[in-house]
């Protein structure tokens, strides 16, 4: 299957077969599609047809686009992989992408493919201070967290882990945001819970590096409102003692 990441990023043409509105076929009637639908002329997809794109960010039915691609649809259950494209200058987050083409895309198991220097940022993102920055980000680079970008000269790093992300900044002497003397381990009294779709491949990690596990994997089952949820997790803590949680939901 070909690889269609080439085109993130890139400006494409399209040529709409399916306008907004319109239905998929005489088949599916009911079958309405809410954004544009068309495909780039000589190019071969999964399928041997054109490559399909799916346009965000024009609210009215049209026959012709140019702009730029923000992400590929990956059916992870499929032959055929699909652009997505908006207009330039204007982008959409992963989940408004997933939530806009659900319409057609819930039928397969897919993965949103965005361009490498793509960054969501999180509502809630934690600085950490740290010790040793080189420390820090030897242990979460061994539990499969990325580096996202660095200012070296402030010795700050900002990490990810899926959509977990972390700010870690090395102490360099007084600091108006320490209210009160840092002493180890950092953070306590507090822990970081850290959802994943599966803790497997982290714990494997953990397991078998120099690091050790606080608390090993263990389920346990939290009363939440009226409904009670099962999470299988373990803790371990950072080289500065910030206690980490990771924790899948059972």
């Amino acid at each position: 299957m070909k690889d269609l990441r080439e085109y993130l990023n890139k400006e494409i043409s399209i040529v709409i077969d399916r306008p907004l509105g319109s239905k998929h076929s005489e088949k599916y009637p009911n079958h309405i599609y809410p954004v544009n639908y068309g495909y780039i002329e000589n190019t071969v997809s999964g399928d041997g047809d054109n490559i399909d794109v799916y346009v965000l960010g024009v609210f009215e039915p049209i026959k012709t686009f140019t702009g730029t691609c923000i992400a590929v649809i990956n059916r992870l259950n499929d032959t055929e992989q699909k652009l997505v494209a908006a207009p330039f200058g204007t982008n959409y987050t992963t989940d408004q992408i997933k939530a806009l083409l659900e319409f057609q895309e819930r039928f397969y198991k897919i993965e949103i493919i965005r361009p490498e220097n793509y960054l969501e940022f999180n509502p809630n993102l934690p600085e950490l201070s740290v010790d040793n920055l080189e420390k820090s980000l030897d242990f979460y680079k061994t539990l499969g967290f990325k580096i996202e970008y660095e200012r070296e000269k402030d010795k700050f790093a900002f990490i990810s882990l899926g959509k977990i992300q972390l700010m870690l900044q090395e102490i360099a002497g007084p600091n108006k945001w320490d209210l009160a003397p840092l002493s180890h381990p950092y953070g306590n009294g507090i822990n970081f819970e850290f959802d994943l779709d599966s803790i497997s491949e982290v714990y494997e990690r953990a397991k078998n590096s120099e690091y050790k596990i606080t608390f090993d994997l263990e389920q346990n089952t939290y009363q939440c409102g009226e409904k009670k949820v099962t999470n299988r997790e373990f803790l371990i803590q950072d080289p500065d003692g910030y206690l980490l949680r990771f924790a899948e939901e059972k």
